[in-house]
């Protein structure tokens, strides 16, 4: 697999765990699933999920850096980035996690 390919699969991986960790006890509520949940609890598992985020886009931005070999320079990392976190928040907050 490219260097290209990998480290946009690793971003849209980190990317479902970075909005399931910051957005999606808020849609979770609203399925019913931790109304009586505490917020620590809640924090706690945010912060679960946020660990596995940085467990795909660490690597991906590593890999994906032309200072390391990888195709993308910072800007466009950063730009893909955004633009698949524009998209995939834009479907979950549209359609909700079951559309996935």
């Amino acid at each position: 697999m490219g260097k290209a390919v990998f480290t946009i699969v690793f971003l849209l991986i980190s990317n479902i765990f970075m909005t399931l960790a910051w957005y999606g006890h808020l849609k979770m509520e609203e399925m019913g699933w931790l109304k009586k949940t505490s917020l620590f609890v809640i924090i706690l598992i945010s912060w679960g999920l946020a660990f596995f985020e940085y467990i795909f886009q660490v690597p991906a931005n590593k890999i994906g850096f032309v200072d390391n070999g990888g195709p993308f320079s910072l800007f466009q990392l950063k730009v893909i980035q955004e633009v698949i976190t524009l998209v995939f928040f834009y479907r979950f907050c549209s359609g909700g996690i079951q559309e996935f």
